[in-house]
């Protein structure tokens, strides 16, 4: 059979697609949260299918749901039961460098059979989320990610009404198992990335899940996949805007325009309060068919509900403009792209000898990690990064240990209110501002989170000091 994302267009109501959203339990072990990263199987195409070989972290993707309150120790120790070696990265957060979990950059990759221990503090409410950082095209397309979730000091949803979405985008076979064989291609590293044709939330097709009319719910929204930017509109079902990659906003937006972008590694927080007989779809609209990927069945009458929350935005340090340095990256190459001489492992390379790397992307002229930093900045100094993309291809951009704002977007607008981010988008022949405080010590990495571009050559490192 043809895995396509029509599967679900035009078949059968909610009901009788009703899998509920499967629990992402939390395992605990004494004082430290035990995850191991190993092989394991499951069914992704339907719960009755064909089980896919996954790698994943506690024997299911997404692994456990780590939830913490904000300020709160997190202990993680990591096993790794893979024939490769890894580590673990935490999105989004604010953390001590020696725990980001960057192979090669920040740790020493974990090999097979040994452990790390991951001991950090959790400064900011929001939305997160966890996934390896060695070989990442490779081990998150196999499934080895999960979710962080960073409470409030005064919680404002009960878990009831706070649900966790963590999407994935899969690329399936004929028999609907993962399609093991096409990673690593060329094909997606100097394109698109890894595009898959099967959606999953929380490692299931189109999960149903219940909700009371006249209840506010928070849905978080975590877009794990390797390269898909999902479209959404959240107006189709009465929804708001309340976080950006775990940064709440002043108060619930609802967005002008359509479709909201969500790009592989972002996060969106959205506060609905659905009304009676209001039956809803998420769908994902790049493609020329919308794919319902999650569904949602309202209970009950509409009464008067409970108030809607509001969510405190964290203390984040804000950047100053003036006088601020300005530090440029030129991204080059990917097909239809003209790369010209590169800088790769400390040779200068071009044409045959570039390609003959496996590298096919460049920042500055330099393919994956320089020697030296793309710049040093004195802790506390604002830093604007300038990317300008010259290429044919969109760029998913994640600044590791800091958030910053969207200043300045060529060809078009910049988000009403400049919300804070870790990871942007930045379309063909765009250039984008960022600004951020770099008040983080420690080498942190810059990279295209379309994982395949990353593994050829959208790699670069800053350092605070």
């Amino acid at each position: 059979m043809h895995i396509t994302r029509r599967h679900f267009v035009g078949g059968a109501g909610l009901a009788a697609l009703a899998v509920q959203f499967p629990s992402l339990a939390l395992a605990r072990q004494g004082s430290f949260i035990d995850l191991v990263a190993g092989p394991s199987q499951q069914a992704i195409f339907q719960p009755d299918g064909p089980a896919s070989d996954l790698w994943t972290y506690n024997g299911s993707a997404p692994g456990p749901e780590i939830r913490v309150r904000r300020d709160e120790r997190v202990r993680v120790r990591l096993t790794n039961n893979l024939e490769e070696p890894t580590s673990l990265h935490w999105h989004g957060i604010r953390i001590d460098n020696a725990m980001d979990g960057v192979a090669g950059l920040t740790q020493e990759p974990i090999e097979p059979g040994e452990s790390f221990e991951y001991d950090f503090v959790a400064p900011d409410a929001g939305t997160y989320w966890y996934h390896a950082h060695n070989k990442s095209w490779n081990q998150v397309a196999r499934g080895l990610y999960g979710p962080l979730i960073v409470d409030e000091d005064e919680v404002p949803f009960d878990r009831a009404h706070d649900l966790t979405l963590v999407i994935d985008d899969w690329r399936l076979a004929g028999e609907g198992t993962l399609d093991v064989a096409s990673l690593g291609s060329l094909m997606d590293w100097s394109h698109d990335g890894r595009l898959g044709n099967w959606l999953t939330v929380n490692g299931r097709a189109m999960p149903v899940n219940m909700l009371n009319a006249g209840e506010p719910y928070r849905l978080r929204l975590i877009n794990a996949s390797n390269a898909r930017i999902l479209e959404i509109d959240p107006n189709r079902f009465d929804a708001k805007v309340i976080a950006y990659d775990g940064q709440a906003l002043p108060e619930p937006v609802r967005l002008t325009y359509a479709p909201l972008m969500v790009g592989p590694a972002q996060r969106v927080d959205l506060l609905i309060v659905p009304q009676a007989g209001s039956d809803f779809v998420i769908e994902e609209l790049s493609g020329d068919t919308p794919f319902a990927f999650a569904g949602f069945e309202v209970r009950g009458e509409t009464a008067d509900g409970p108030g809607v929350p509001s969510l405190p935005v964290n203390d984040l340090p804000e950047p100053e403009l003036a006088g601020a340095r300005t530090v440029r990256v030129e991204m080059t190459g990917g097909a239809m792209g003209n790369i010209g001489r590169v800088t790769y492992n400390g040779k200068v390379l071009e044409g045959s000898d570039f390609r003959d790397t496996g590298q096919v992307w460049a920042f500055n002229g330099i393919a994956n990690l320089p020697e030296t930093p793309l710049y040093s900045a004195q802790r506390g100094e604002t830093i604007v990064i300038e990317t300008v993309n010259n290429t044919a291809f969109v760029h998913a951009m994640h600044v590791h240990g800091h958030h910053f704002r969207v200043i300045e977007r060529s060809g078009s607008e910049i988000d009403v209110g400049q919300p804070w981010r870790d990871t942007f988008l930045v379309g063909p022949q765009q250039t984008t501002r960022i600004a951020f405080v770099a008040d983080n010590p420690g080498k942190w990495l810059y990279h295209c989170h379309m994982l395949e571009h990353a593994a050829g050559g959208m790699n670069t490192w800053f350092e605070v000091t």
